[in-house]
């Protein structure tokens, strides 16, 4: 019988998050949610027979909190992120860096919690949820590409400092993905351009080769190969998930 592991999604209360628990809890495993507020954590908790944890992953203390409640981890899913564009000369500082902390920062952190004990288990697997972005410069995102591209770096330097530990470090790098972030988005450019909803989806769709917007169980499904012993020798990559919008 497959051993039951443990897997934390960070950012787990909606969108990607969510369906990430959803797919794990079905394959058997046992489900640890971060997410900032209760609702989120404990809905889905819930749902999937698993354990919420309030967590901000930009704050090291609740880091530490939450990683102390959660116990031995076998799999860490970075997926808490944010996303605000604008032009680069109206970007404030502080969008900035709420960027760099949820985005880069919170990975970080998370990853120093889980890092020694997978290390001294021999067994281990991180999954950064990254960006196109973070592959690709793209105009009004500077601050999100900034902070994904960084991901993408933190990605490989771990791989490689932990490749002869039994750990693997690797990022998956979606294009537009249906679910909470995507429709902020697609309202924040109606707002500020008083353009029509369907025109701005029709526009977004139509950068994708395939003409159309991801699932979120198509994420889920390359957690789970990552996460699995057929992928223990995919260390160090940012695999993109796109429909083919960018070949890297």
């Amino acid at each position: 019988m497959p051993k039951r592991r443990h897997v934390v999604i960070t950012g787990g209360g909606r969108g990607i998050g969510a369906e990430i628990a959803r797919t794990f809890a079905k394959l058997g495993d046992r489900i640890t949610v971060l997410a900032r507020t209760r609702e989120e954590v404990e809905g889905v908790a819930d749902e999937v027979g698993g354990y919420g944890v309030r967590c901000d992953v930009g704050e090291p203390a609740s880091v530490e909190a939450a990683f102390m409640a959660a116990g031995p981890v076998d799999i860490l899913i970075n997926n808490a992120g944010v996303a605000r564009s604008s032009p680069v000369l109206k970007t404030d500082v502080r969008v900035w860096e709420e960027h760099m902390k949820v985005n880069l920062t919170g990975s970080f952190l998370c990853s120093l919690k889980v890092l020694p004990g997978m290390s001294s288990r021999g067994n281990g697997r991180i999954i950064n949820i990254a960006s196109v972005a973070g592959l690709k410069g793209y105009p009004y995102l500077a601050a999100y590409c900034a902070s994904k591209h960084g991901l993408i770096g933190l990605t490989r330097a771990l791989a490689a400092e932990y490749a002869d530990k039994g750990v693997t470090v690797n990022a998956i790098c979606p294009g537009y993905v249906e679910g909470p972030l995507l429709e902020h988005s697609i309202q924040n450019i109606v707002d500020k351009t008083g353009r029509d909803i369907a025109e701005v989806r029709q526009e977004l769709e139509d950068r994708s080769p395939q003409h159309r917007f991801l699932d979120a169980e198509e994420i889920a499904a390359m957690c789970v190969f990552l996460a699995s012993e057929a992928a223990r020798g995919v260390n160090g990559q940012a695999l993109s998930v796109c429909g083919g919008e960018i070949n890297v």
